[in-house]
Formats: C-alpha cells, structure tokens, sequence
C-alpha cells in the first residue's frame, strides 16, 4: 500500500497559505429584443403594466395617451419618473407602456416598477442604483379579502345592547 499523505490543519496559524474563494457577483446581461427595445412587466396591487423602453427623446405613452393626459394628478407623474431621474435618464429612453386592472394609482405603481425592471434590462449597471432606491421590489401589499360576518375586512357590525 502506498501511504498517502493528508494535511490536517493544527492551528490558525497555517491557513496563510489557504486562499478562501469568494463567491463571484452574478453578471447581468442587457436583454434587447430585434427592434433594440427592452421589455418588462410591472405590478402593483391589482395593475398589471406591460413596458417596452428604447432609446428616444423622452417621450412616455400610455395605453395610446400621453402619460401626462393619462395620469392627470402630478404625484401619479412623479411617480412615473422617479426611476427615470434616480437613474439620470429622463430624457434619454421613449417609453411605451400598456396597463390593465386596478385604480390610478396602483397603475402608476404598477408602470414605475416596469421602468424599473426595463432599465435594468437595457442597461444593466443600473440596477445597483434602482435597488437602492427601491424601484426593483414588487411592492406586495394587496386588498384583504372580506371575512365572513364582517361588514368589511375587519370592520364589525355596530354593537347595541339592546
């Protein structure tokens, strides 16, 4: 029998010698389909936004409208444009977007998570910068479902005595 030799670790002392493998961050691909568009789906409550972002002079459709006809309250078209402006993009990308389901402002949550999600496909180094500002999480809080002998989800019946 040939006596092989196993190198045991006595103290702390030897690990200089052993290099410890980092793990490798994950590269992120851009993601461009053949009319040089990136695409994504974004969600919010019940809305469901389809996202198409190419590169343009900034101009933002919705469903067929202008996002400003669209979305008339000004906070809906900040929040449009908070990935936009994290990411100093504002004017750089023409966005066409459908969305379904939901009020105003699930949609308008539901088309900046789009964007987000677009961005990052078409330029991936901005993902750090859209994580940091909180874009790229689906935000999941949802309606409570109505329960049984309630009058809402939690509201009760008025109590009387009598």
């Amino acid at each position: 029998m040939a006596e092989e030799e196993t190198k045991t670790l006595e103290d702390l002392g030897e690990l200089t010698g052993v290099e410890a493998a980092e793990p490798e961050a994950p590269v992120y691909e851009q993601k461009i389909d053949a009319q040089g568009r990136s695409y994504a789906t974004g969600k919010r409550k019940d809305a469901v936004a389809r996202v198409w972002l190419k590169p343009g002079p900034g101009n933002i459709v919705v469903n067929g409208k202008d996002h400003v006809e669209y979305f008339a309250r000004p906070v809906l078209q900040m929040i449009l444009k908070q990935p936009l402006n994290a990411a100093e993009r504002a004017d750089q990308y023409d966005i066409h977007c459908t969305v379904k389901g939901g009020g105003l402002s699930g949609q308008a949550g539901a088309v900046r998570h789009g964007i987000s999600k677009a961005l990052t496909h078409y330029e991936p180094e901005l993902r750090s910068v859209l994580k940091k500002g909180g874009f790229l999480t689906r935000d999941s809080r949802v309606v409570e479902r109505k329960k049984y002998g309630k009058r809402k989800a939690r509201r009760s019946f008025q109590f009387s005595k009598r």
